[in-house]
């Protein structure tokens, strides 16, 4: 049996999961965690990587290994590869007013999109790079070299020496890429940053990153060859069997819509991220803030767990008799209302009850993730659903009847370690497409549309943004 080990090093938490590669079995795992913030000394995420390793047994038996991580985050390293202040996170929102300036010094976002494919906001790198260098200059003429989470770690366990490598997912969500043409704008680094620090080299998606030198040396079974590794959204597409037709939609605190396409894409509303995927292909890519949280939200109201709100909401009528539930709860994202509130439409003696408010909010959640998927412009013929939402039985059954396809629930994992294992199985088998791993615990959920649903939720969503495109 060969073994792969991928790593996900996310926002709150490292995991290691070691797979069979030929056939994606579960060998063993391992998981640490990280630190609470949105500025985070890399040093942490050694360390938690280091706990993970051991809790999963080591790499000695392994024959190559991928680090999936967050996108975006900004890692400085000096002239002599030493970290020159925390990183700062995709969460960290000091460089909003950067990425709005910088938007504007190019000339609007159609420009951006043009140019990258997406526009800049404040989780960008490129943004926290024009933070950085107006609000610490020491620290930005200190920066010789400019990473991403992936980026740095990978090096680490290559000794820590050379030059950094990337792949095109990763790199895609910096800022200063383009997905379109494969390679870096640093014209538009220098605009942001006011100078061209060094960037990690691109590899292709079964390029080889070097060989594990840290920790310790590797095992009878011969050198441990490093993968390309990518961003946690690439790699969740690859961990899920995500292909071309796909939409992969995740319910977790916030949600999002992403879909494998052979084609680039440049949204000029900045709706959907241009990004590039971890097969040679491309990720068009929407976030929304409010998801499993709606679900959270409906649940307190009412007074019951989870269990008994999915029994609540297939209790009522498709449509929920007319009660619409627009989930703008935290304000929103896409559309872009930061000041936005939730709001219930068609409440009548009849729709006053705990099964419609129940069915309601679970709709009215589900068409906003909908309207997301169709910002992608795509024709899915199914849709993949995962996050802690998709354990939600009523999601599951109500999902097809909004999504009006075909919905399947792959079976619960480490989506993002899943796929970074797998572009390790992918470098060690070779071929032109990755390993095709089964997913025999994948779940399968269909009903006829009920295009009403969806129009409804569109007459109260224009009413709430004054008839504005939200898309």
């Amino acid at each position: 049996m060969t073994l792969v080990a991928g790593v996900d090093s996310s926002t709150q938490s490292c995991k290691v999961v070691i797979r069979d590669a030929e056939t994606g079995a579960l060998v063993r795992q391992g998981r640490a965690a990280h630190p609470d913030g949105t500025e985070v000394a890399p040093a942490a995420w050694w360390a938690a990587l280091q706990e993970a390793i051991a809790q999963a047994g080591g790499f000695d038996d392994v024959a190559a290994v991928s680090v999936a991580a967050q996108q975006h985050g900004m890692v400085c390293l000096d002239e002599s590869g030493r970290v020159v202040r925390d990183a700062l996170l995709w969460n960290d929102t000091r460089s909003a007013d950067a990425a709005r300036d910088l938007v504007e010094e190019l000339g609007g976002p159609e420009r951006w999109a043009e140019a990258v494919g997406s526009v800049p906001v404040a989780s960008f790198t490129v943004a926290k790079l024009r933070w950085l260098a107006v609000h610490e200059p020491e620290a930005a003429r200190r920066t010789a070299r400019v990473c991403l989470p992936h980026d740095w770690l990978t090096w680490r366990l290559g000794g820590g020496d050379g030059e950094p490598v990337t792949d095109r997912g990763d790199a895609s969500g910096t800022g200063y890429f383009s997905p379109a043409t494969g390679s870096y704008r640093t014209d538009l680094l220098k605009v942001a940053f006011g100078a061209v620090p060094g960037l990690p080299r691109v590899l292709g998606p079964r390029e080889e990153a070097g060989e594990l030198r840290a920790p310790g040396p590797p095992g009878a079974s011969g050198p441990v060859r490093l993968a390309p590794g990518t961003g946690d959204n690439m790699a969740a597409a690859l961990g899920v069997g995500a292909g071309p037709g796909d939409v992969v939609v995740s319910i977790g605190t916030s949600g999002t819509a992403f879909a494998v396409a052979e084609r680039p894409s440049a949204d000029p509303t900045g709706a959907v991220a241009g990004f590039a995927d971890a097969t040679g292909r491309f990720l068009p890519l929407v976030c929304t803030l409010n998801a499993a949280r709606v679900l959270d939200a409906a649940a307190r109201l009412l007074g019951v767990g989870p269990a008994d709100l999915d029994r609540l909401a297939l209790q009522a009528p498709p449509g929920a008799g007319g009660l619409v539930c627009v989930p703008y709860l935290e304000g929103e994202r896409t559309p872009n209302l930061p000041e936005a509130t939730g709001t219930l439409h068609g409440l009548t003696l009849a729709t006053s009850t705990p099964a419609h408010l129940a069915r309601a909010a679970v709709e009215g959640m589900l068409c906003h993730l909908a309207d997301a998927f169709d910002a992608l412009g795509l024709e899915p013929a199914r849709v993949l659903l995962i996050g802690g939402g998709a354990r939600s039985e009523a999601v599951r059954r109500i999902a097809p009847a909004v999504f009006g396809r075909p919905v399947v629930v792959p079976e619960p994992g480490e989506y993002v370690a899943d796929g970074a294992a797998r572009q390790a199985a992918w470098l060690v088998a070779g071929g032109d497409e990755p390993p095709v791993w089964d997913r025999a615990g994948s779940r399968s959920f269909e009903a006829d549309a009920v295009p009403e649903i969806r129009a409804r939720y569109a007459e109260a969503r224009a009413r709430y943004t004054g008839g504005r495109d939200t898309a």
